[in-house]
């Protein structure tokens, strides 16, 4: 790829991900999952986009990871990529993820639901091939219309 996604790329990458969850989701409940999912995809993102345009401008790792250096708080171990190392549990390495951004970030309390994450009959751990998924289709930093 050239860097750049398609919206027919978009649009398939979506429908890939909405089979990969085919099975142990109802349909209806598709949003419950995967809205709170790509908001926590692309909150890592800016989150690095920040702290590599403050390492540009200071030089300085510590002072790159600063909180004045963010508009959304995101620990270690709340990660993204903290979340996709997760092969086992991953569900509740999701809602950990999710609360503990929430705490850091008050004014974002309840933004992720209340999905039950933790339930391995709707939510396998297999499913880590959804996150996958979605990292490699989100790597891509810029979408064409």
């Amino acid at each position: 790829m050239n860097g750049r996604l398609t919206l027919k790329e978009l649009e398939h990458q979506l429908w890939m991900a909405a089979h990969i969850i085919t099975g142990p989701i109802d349909a209806s409940d598709y949003k419950t999952y995967i809205f709170p999912v790509l908001f926590f995809k692309r909150i890592n993102d800016v989150y690095d986009e920040e702290y590599q345009e403050a390492m540009e401008l200071y030089g300085d790792e510590e002072l790159a990871a600063a909180p004045e250096q963010h508009r959304i708080q995101i620990s270690n171990g709340c990660r993204w990529s903290d979340v996709l190392a997760e092969t086992k549990d991953v569900g509740k390495a999701l809602q950990g993820a999710f609360r503990c951004i929430e705490k850091a970030n008050p004014h974002l309390y309840g933004i992720f639901g209340d999905a039950p994450w933790t339930n391995k009959d709707r939510l396998p751990d297999s499913l880590i091939r959804l996150g996958n998924h979605w990292f490699h289709l989100f790597i891509i930093p810029k979408i064409s219309f």
